[in-house]
């Protein structure tokens, strides 16, 4: 097929997408519409809920892996949108709709380089595409679910908005609710423990604290405080005060170290929501990083997460579209980003996979 053909069919799937309403937990009808084009290339897959996947026709289990990421679950549109989020429209050269560029223009050129490569005999690793769910709330019936049902992976291409820049780390995401406690008393009387105030002092610490440990791709580990509720009337001192941290780790740390640090400097009780999200990072002389010097390809840290803190094996993550414009209001991506996509996975697949 060729590449002006693959192209086409690409940006034709990705307008088919934008208009399909497809939230985290609710992207049934995306992962039919992903169904009906493999069937339409006669290319057949696997579902699983709302994760649909396939192998290249001359898949064997005696070589290596390579695994092609990326989600068609979307954020809910922001109340600052002016454009209907469902309708695909380009002007002057934007695609413009929900999801577009979050990563429907990274899924689509997976899956035109998936097709490029498909019918090929002679490639030295195998190759699976999968289009998965819950990635934007970081569910347990997205790509965590299927890793059983793909067979041994060797690494994986996660496909994020990167400016077809390649993020050879990412950093890992823990959420952690904390409470303060006190006790009650009148705020007219100097009775009781503000439980605010032990928040405070705890949040100080927060926003204060460096962890001595400085990753030479990812930087530092990053605390923020997003979420604090406390109190319900004026005149009564607070016995408890509800804060939630957002951590976001480096390759210098586990999530458990994180947490044990956390956890021996506060006197609020910290309960993480998950242990999942790990950070991820890959070798320097590894063969796609090597392809993608070859390629001329920025290489840098990620400071935003993704699906690939949940696969658990060395990945990349790469593709069209900007991250600046992820979860925006009036969100696109440039139709030219899209084939750019396409010839930079399939340069970067080459040097790998050809015999």
């Amino acid at each position: 097929m060729s590449s002006d053909k693959i192209y086409k069919h690409s940006l034709d799937l990705l307008k088919k997408l934008i208009a399909i309403p497809s939230f985290s937990r609710e992207a049934d009808k995306t992962a039919m519409e992903i169904g009906k084009f493999f069937e339409h290339y006669k290319v057949s897959y696997s579902r699983h809920l709302n994760n649909i996947w396939a192998h290249n026709k001359y898949y064997d289990g005696h070589k290596p892996t390579i695994l092609l990421n990326s989600h068609h679950d979307t954020v809910r549109p922001n109340a600052s949108y002016t454009r209907d989020p469902f309708k695909p429209e380009c002007i002057d050269g934007r695609l413009y709709g929900l999801g577009s560029n979050d990563a429907g223009g990274s899924l689509v050129a997976l899956l035109a380089t998936f097709l490029h490569f498909y019918d090929h005999g002679d490639l030295s690793h195998n190759l699976i595409i999968a289009a998965t769910d819950e990635e934007e709330v970081s569910g347990v019936n997205g790509i965590e679910s299927i890793l059983p049902s793909l067979g041994p992976i060797d690494f994986a291409i996660v496909g994020e908005p990167t400016l077809c820049q390649l993020a050879t780390a990412e950093k890992g995401l823990m959420v952690l609710d904390c409470v303060a406690k006190g006790k009650s008393g009148h705020a007219a009387r100097n009775e009781g423990m503000n439980a605010i105030y032990v928040a405070m002092k705890d949040i100080d610490w927060i926003d204060n604290f460096r962890f001595p440990k400085v990753s030479p791709t990812l930087g530092e580990v990053k605390m923020t405080v997003t979420i604090i509720n406390a109190g319900s009337q004026h005149n009564v001192v607070p016995d408890e005060c509800a804060f939630t941290i957002d951590v976001r780790v480096t390759d210098s740390y586990t999530l458990e170290e994180t947490l044990d640090v956390i956890r021996e400097n506060v006197r609020s009780e910290v309960t993480p929501r998950a242990l999942r999200t790990r950070s991820s990072s890959i070798v320097d002389n590894h063969p796609i990083v090597l392809s993608a010097r070859k390629n001329g390809l920025r290489l840098f840290g990620s400071q935003t997460t993704s699906d690939q803190g949940l696969i658990p094996v060395p990945s990349v993550k790469i593709g069209p579209g900007d991250s600046a414009r992820s979860h925006s209001a009036d969100e696109f991506i440039y139709v030219d980003e899209i084939r750019d996509g396409i010839e930079t996975y399939i340069k970067l697949l080459y040097n790998i996979i050809k015999v």
